[in-house]
């Protein structure tokens, strides 16, 4: 599985003891996964900002628009 290196977002932030250190929102709880999980599920950005209260729409669109222009990295295997 390939994975994008989200240190290079801007919206993003991943702290030690906040969400187990995963990739959030900058400022909230929002997994950047969860984001991804339900746009996979078929929902569209407004299902999303109406399902989770306090999101910042332009973050949402800065997430899924560095996702759609960043290169992936493909996983590395060790021998």
């Amino acid at each position: 599985m390939a994975s994008l290196d989200w240190s290079q977002c801007p919206v993003v932030e991943s702290i030690p003891g906040k969400m187990s250190g995963a990739w959030v929102l900058k400022g909230t709880r929002m997994p950047v996964s969860a984001i991804f999980e339900n746009l996979e599920a078929g929902a569209n950005i407004d299902d999303i900002m109406e399902w989770f209260d306090g999101l910042d729409r332009e973050q949402v669109k800065a997430v899924i628009e560095f996702a759609v222009r960043s290169p992936v990295k493909a996983p590395v295997y060790a021998p």
